[in-house]
């Protein structure tokens, strides 16, 4: 195998590796953003998304929230996939 076919297989290991690493690591994200979003209980500080009465700012900021996840996951499996595919490409 020359030089090319081996560091093609190494890109794809790396990216697979990304990927996997993006999916395990969706659920702790998930309930990290479950906790920012709810009410604030004790020490937990939340932003209350549920009440219809919070302000413009906080309600922007809950959606920021909310969409962080699939921002986090789809930027990870978009890297890992690029990596994988781009030493294959060129």
């Amino acid at each position: 195998m020359n030089k090319k076919g081996g560091a093609a297989i190494y890109a794809m290991m790396i990216g697979i590796t990304i990927i996997v690493l993006a999916l395990a690591l969706a659920p702790p994200v998930r309930d990290i953003t479950a906790t920012a979003m709810n009410q604030t209980v004790g020490d937990t500080i939340g932003l209350d998304c549920t009440n219809s009465s919070i302000s413009d700012f906080n309600k922007a900021t809950c959606v920021v929230t909310d969409f962080s996840i699939f921002y986090f996951v789809a930027g990870l499996i978009f890297i890992g996939g690029a990596i994988a595919v781009a030493k294959i490409i060129l």
